[in-house]
């Protein structure tokens, strides 16, 4: 692959890891507010609930929102700063071309290509770790979560909960977010997560062979 290409390829994956980051710290943003409407009677016993919102609201979704946003930015550093690297030998390899033979500068570049194929590797590998890493931090939220709705749905006398992305539009007395969302933060503001390590999920299997 000629240098050139090696360059161009590394900065279209960290610009697609980039939008990837991007996209975790936007995936808790609260809903636009909705403009004023006259709403007919609740209806006894119909409960609206959007699990979206409690994320987003409450302090724990708050905390694991900054926090996931922390772990994108180390992971992104870490890659930035190997691609300079990358990027730089690159440059400077094909700045001293014209002084090389053929040979020398073939083994210099293959080598280049191996750092580049490998950096991609682990670009696409951060990325993976990044979605397991948000999808394991909401399930935690919403394990802590479920008792708390099962309790706000029983103090409203509910008799049957509508997600809230269902309907178009609710009379807010029906509604039980708030209600989740004030119990939630009673019960936890937050808990320690870290980047998932995927590269280390098979190393037990393979050392017990």
């Amino acid at each position: 692959m000629k240098i050139q290409t090696l360059i161009a390829a590394a900065s279209v994956a960290a610009m697609s890891f980039a939008t990837g980051e991007a996209a975790y710290a936007q995936a808790a943003a609260p809903a636009a507010a909705a403009p004023a409407i006259t709403h007919g009677p609740a209806l006894p016993g119909v409960c609206v609930l959007s699990v979206d919102g409690v994320i987003a609201n409450s302090t724990v979704g708050k905390y694991v929102q900054t926090r996931l946003n922390q772990i994108g930015t180390q992971a992104q550093s870490e890659l930035s700063a190997e691609q300079t690297a990358i990027t730089n030998d690159a440059k400077a390899l094909d700045g001293k071309k014209a002084t090389l033979d053929q040979g020398a500068f073939d083994q210099q570049n293959a080598a280049l290509q191996v750092r580049a194929n490998a950096w991609n590797r682990k670009a696409q590998l951060r990325e993976r770790e990044l979605q397991a890493t948000q999808q394991k931090a909401i399930g935690r939220i919403g394990q802590e979560m479920n008792p708390v709705v099962g309790t706000a749905y029983q103090q409203a006398k509910c008799s049957i909960l509508i997600q809230r992305d269902a309907v178009m539009v609710v009379n807010p007395a029906m509604d039980i977010t708030q209600q989740v969302i004030t119990g939630l933060n009673a019960k936890i503001t937050q808990f320690t997560f870290d980047r998932e390590r995927l590269d280390q999920a098979t190393t037990p299997a393979q050392t017990s062979k």
